[in-house]
């Protein structure tokens, strides 16, 4: 046990892949290049006959990797770059002033411009940098302005370009949360609530975070359902009935079988419509004052004249607009018209268009415990 223990520790040292393509990645190397590139060059420009040395500072290298290959991320942001890495050198300058020894003013150095950046929201990590640079190099406070605060205006503008031409969101600004859909299953405060809980900083924005969560339950949603068909789940041989069916039989199958709505079939066993328990109460006439069950009995009462004046067979109160599947539609594309679309039962159809089974939102239930279980 304590030799897996041990392995399990070395294998956690082993970096995760980076999920991005060979296009991205190029992407990201070429701007980097490109961003250090135009700052030293404006840089030793400005600085006329002066060495590069005191005009690009190495910190801004470690800001380049963020601005160029993570633009998304916080930690890339304009105001963390030239904030982070500004307010850290003043921070450093003032321990390398107020603090003799190197040690303790790079270390006190470090630690309060981790302080300062969270106070004024622009953790920065080569901030860090920048505060040990400037303690140690005991440079003054001029340092902060020049080079720090130049290099990181001048690659802060070139990754605004590159990231503009190449199709990335830079600045990467917070969307402002929105009012969850029904469908969803977690909400804004929902997230908040995981975030508060996490308690740690996440480098990656939070609108971001909620995109990849709904995204990636869309994924799982479609992994399970993805390729399940209508006919794997559909009840077969349904209760159906003909056009001439009386009402009271149609009624006295409904009653017996416990279900809500019936397919109208022609002769060849084809959909000419379908018949629900609401078009029963619809048509009992609310105007009377007896009680629904009287109601439902005047409806189903045949008359016994050749010409009534109510409905006496199914085809004449069913629906005819009906939505129906076939057997080798997905059953993820009848989710909406159940969740949304107000239906409760899809006849299923064959390749000639005949009656073979029938969905209801129990059917479609019990596959997504079956698939939920599976999935365990």
């Amino acid at each position: 046990m304590s030799e897996f223990r041990f392995l399990s520790f070395l294998a956690s040292f082993w970096p995760a892949r980076v999920r991005v393509n060979a296009r991205e990645r190029w992407r990201a190397v070429i701007g980097g290049g490109l961003g250090i590139l135009a700052t030293a060059w404006l840089c030793r420009w400005g600085a006329g006959p002066q060495p590069l040395g005191p005009w690009l500072v190495a910190p801004l290298g470690a800001s380049a990797v963020l601005v160029f290959a993570v633009p998304s991320s916080p930690l890339a942001q304009p105001w963390s770059v030239i904030g982070g890495n500004t307010l850290s050198a003043l921070v450093g300058a003032a321990c390398a002033q107020l603090i003799p020894d190197p040690v303790w003013a790079g270390a006190t150095a470090v630690g309060l411009a981790i302080a300062v950046m969270f106070a004024l929201r622009c953790l920065h990590p080569p901030g860090g940098a920048s505060a040990l640079l400037a303690a140690l190099g005991a440079s003054g406070f001029h340092f902060a302005l020049f080079p720090v605060f130049v290099n990181s205006v001048l690659l802060t503008a070139a990754g605004l370009a590159y990231n503009a031409l190449t199709g990335r969101r830079y600045p990467h600004a917070q969307a402002r949360p929105v009012a969850a859909t029904e469908s969803a299953r977690f909400s804004a405060a929902d997230l908040d609530a995981a975030l508060t809980h996490y308690n740690q900083v996440i480098d990656v924005s939070r609108d971001d975070l909620e995109d990849l969560l709904h995204y990636a339950e869309s994924a799982a949603y479609q992994r399970t359902l993805g390729e399940l068909r209508c006919g794997e789940i559909m009840s077969r041989q349904p209760l159906a009935v003909q056009f001439g069916t009386p009402l009271a039989e149609a009624w006295s199958l409904m009653r017996q079988r416990r279900i809500k709505a019936l397919p109208v079939i022609d002769r060849a066993q084809r959909i000419v419509g379908i018949v629900t328990v609401a078009d029963f109460m619809r048509l009992a006439d609310p105007a009377q004052h007896d009680g629904m069950g009287q109601r439902l009995k005047t409806l189903l009462r045949t008359s016994g004249t050749p010409y009534a004046d109510k409905p006496e067979v199914v085809g004449q109160i069913m629906t005819r607009e009906v939505r129906v599947a076939s057997e080798q539609r997905h059953v993820v594309e009848l989710v909406p018209l159940f969740s949304e679309g107000g239906h409760h039962h899809i006849p299923i159809i064959d390749g000639d268009k005949r009656l073979v089974g029938i969905i209801t939102v129990s059917d479609l239930v019990r596959a997504l415990y079956r698939m939920v279980r599976h999935g365990e």
